[in-house]
């Protein structure tokens, strides 16, 4: 038997974001998002599934509470649903939807859980994208415009703000791969919504610190761990770009002044440039005090000029996979934090990791076995980063329940409590209870 030990102020959580788990799409005032236009389109969502009601949390959230507080977490990740605050994008503030978010802030603080808020979770307001969305820099001060108004109405509320989620899926999984909302598949749209993204990041970290907000901002990038089929030079390069289009496009404009140049060179010989202005640059270098990760699986990639805009393919090593289909290999996480120290030794926390299991209740019980194994290997890789010294600061599993999972519907489930999308009960699986075991002790312990 070994015994990890984590440092007493670690921060255990879970983690959700609103369209997946809110619903109430037409209530109170909210305005429509770009993700109620792609789901209510014909084949863009598994099944035809759809966000309209997704866990019903807008009013079980007490349930949801009481659920988090008996799992014993320090802290929970939740997003804000944009059009909630702003029904069309800036303008006039839905006062319903503010106070939405007060009722539930008070309760996880009364509950003794931190909240841990991400701004934008994927979830435009249509009437921004109708204008352009974030290829328009209309949308950049709309978005400080609600940055602000969350950063003034609960100033003393929240202590951890995050600007954006997975800022690659919002550039190129949605508007160069075509996968997400609003669906494009355009390189150049894809640069342009990236870059766009990031000044509106830096203007809302400027306007954070010139308001004298309390407690600490970041942004929580998607990252990921490629490993070469082969030594040869064009395998290492094609996983040089998986690495670094997820996490260095974006961190290094934040902390080093410019993206990297050898992805720039690559996209410009795509016919694709970014379109940067007078200021951009050290807009978007504003410190910042801590970033999020997102990390879920590692892969062994080769080049193939085939394999799309990076020309990096995955190979299938024959490795267990989670029922989405990806790799269980936890290795990379310690690899890609130690990756980004090149940043500096930066407070981190793991903002998501998890699995995809689809366990059923058989017996009044989800017994998710694989989902225990994969979240106690990637607990041992951060175990392991901080022992060798690296701030990680906290680790937030995904999910705290089964949700609407964007294009794949509620078909795939990433949960810890299994939710009954017909009825809405929601049922505790046993990782559940091992995580809160984990939670508990503040320890935790492996068997050969």
């Amino acid at each position: 038997m070994t015994i990890f030990q984590f440092p007493q102020d670690f921060m255990w959580g879970t983690a959700t974001a609103a369209y997946q788990i809110e619903g109430a799409y037409e209530e109170d005032g909210r305005g429509l998002s770009i993700w109620d236009t792609f789901a209510h389109t014909p084949g863009k969502v598994f099944n035809g599934d759809n966000g309209n009601v997704a866990c019903d949390s807008y009013h079980r959230y007490e349930e949801d509470i009481r659920l988090m507080k008996e799992l014993g977490i320090r802290t929970y990740r939740f997003s804000v649903s944009w059009p909630r605050i702003f029904p069309n994008g800036d303008g006039e503030v839905n006062q319903e939807g503010l106070d939405y978010y007060h009722r539930v802030v008070d309760l996880l603080n009364e509950n003794g859980i931190e909240p841990f808020c991400t701004l934008y979770h994927w979830d435009l307001p249509q009437a921004l994208q109708d204008a352009g969305g974030w290829e328009n820099r209309r949308t950049i001060q709309a978005f400080v415009q609600f940055a602000e108004t969350m950063f003034r109405e609960f100033h003393g509320k929240i202590h951890h703000w995050l600007t954006f989620n997975e800022p690659w899926c919002i550039a190129f999984l949605s508007n160069m791969l075509g996968v997400h909302a609003p669906g494009l598949t355009n390189l150049q749209a894809a640069i342009d919504v990236g870059h766009h993204l990031l000044v509106a990041h830096g203007l809302s970290v400027r306007r954070f610190r010139e308001l004298g907000t309390s407690g600490q901002i970041g942004i929580a990038p998607n990252v990921s761990w490629a490993v070469p089929y082969s030594t040869s030079e064009e395998d290492k390069a094609a996983c040089a770009r998986t690495i670094s289009l997820h996490s260095d496009w974006f961190l290094q404009p934040i902390y080093q002044g410019s993206y990297p140049q050898f992805l720039v060179d690559w996209f410009a010989e795509q016919g694709a440039t970014v379109p940067i202005q007078d200021g951009d640059m050290d807009i978007i270098g504003e410190p910042i005090d801590m970033i999020g990760i997102n990390y879920y699986a590692m892969s062994v990639n080769r080049f193939n000029p085939e394999a799309g805009f990076l020309q990096s393919e995955e190979i299938n090593m024959g490795l267990p996979v989670t029922d989405i289909g990806w790799p269980v290999e936890s290795r990379g996480l310690y690899e890609v934090l130690h990756y980004l120290q090149k940043y500096g030794n930066l407070d981190i926390y793991i903002t998501e990791n998890g699995a995809c299991i689809n366990d059923d209740v058989v017996n009044g019980k989800v017994q998710d076995d694989r989902r225990i194994s994969y979240m106690q290997q990637h607990l041992v890789q951060v175990h392991r980063a901080i022992h060798d010294g690296l701030h990680v600061k906290g680790y937030m599993a995904w999910s705290l329940m089964d949700n609407f999972e964007w294009a794949e519907g509620y078909n795939m489930r990433f949960g810890m409590i299994h939710v009954d999308f017909r009825t809405q009960v929601r049922t505790p699986k046993e990782s559940y209870y091992w995580y809160r075991n984990v939670v508990s002790n503040n320890w935790l312990e492996t068997r050969r």
